[in-house]
């Protein structure tokens, strides 16, 4: 006889709740490093990692190397991740899937407003033991291009990955995502405009955020019984 209770937490619901919880761990964690005074050990070695030895000025690797990680970064901008949004929430509403837009409208719009928050709280300036290959203004902790290409490839995905056939299709769609926010946070880092712990922490964030908001969107699915929002 099968648990009642194993046959309510499907596997995917299972992975999701241990994605957010590992998610706000994480940031939890990564939130010390970024109240400290002085930087941690770990942000220092990767940054310069990422520079010719006793050369801040010079990012390791050829010189076509960093034109294309600042078109990797801009993957992560706000000009571009609301052009996706935009562009996605309007085809939604043509193909008449209202309840589908407004849930990635609001997760997106709503990682925003809490990456916003989130840095004036920590209040953590940007890093100077580089030379910052690309313009920046506001602070540091956590990321924002980082969190905010989580929630929002995350999410696309995840929703994508709902009407899509076959598992190898939504596999590769979810591994896309993933990889399109991973390269996002690294070239971050290369261009020396975050600690790693601000990437670590945009990750965290931005995968428990667009985690929660998949748990809704399936919530309200199972509430109304219907597959079709229309």
């Amino acid at each position: 006889m099968k648990n009642p209770l194993l046959n309510w937490i499907e596997f995917p619901v299972l992975l999701a709740g241990l994605v957010i919880a590992g998610g706000l761990w994480g940031f939890e964690e990564l939130m010390e490093a970024a109240l400290a005074t002085t930087p941690h050990a770990f942000d220092t070695e990767i940054l310069l990692a990422f520079r010719e030895a006793g050369q801040p000025d010079n990012p390791v690797g050829p010189a076509w190397l960093e034109g294309a990680m600042r078109d990797i970064t801009s993957l992560g901008s706000v000009s571009v991740l609301g052009l996706i949004t935009v562009a996605v929430t309007v085809y939604l509403l043509l193909i008449r899937r209202r309840g589908t837009a407004l849930l990635i409208f609001v997760a997106v719009a709503g990682g925003q407003a809490l990456s916003s928050l989130l840095k004036a709280g920590i209040d953590r300036p940007r890093p100077e033991l580089v030379s910052h290959l690309a313009d920046v203004a506001s602070l540091s902790f956590p990321s924002g291009h980082a969190m905010l290409s989580a929630v929002t490839y995350l999410t696309l995905g995840s929703m994508a990955a709902r009407f899509l056939p076959g598992r190898t299709t939504k596999i590769y769609v979810l591994a896309l995502a993933v990889l399109t926010t991973v390269l996002v946070g690294i070239s971050r880092i290369y261009l020396g405009v975050h600690w790693p712990s601000d990437v670590l922490a945009g990750w965290c964030a931005g995968f428990a955020w667009a985690m929660l908001c998949w748990l809704a969107a399936r919530s309200l699915q199972r509430w109304s019984g219907r597959t079709d929002d229309a």
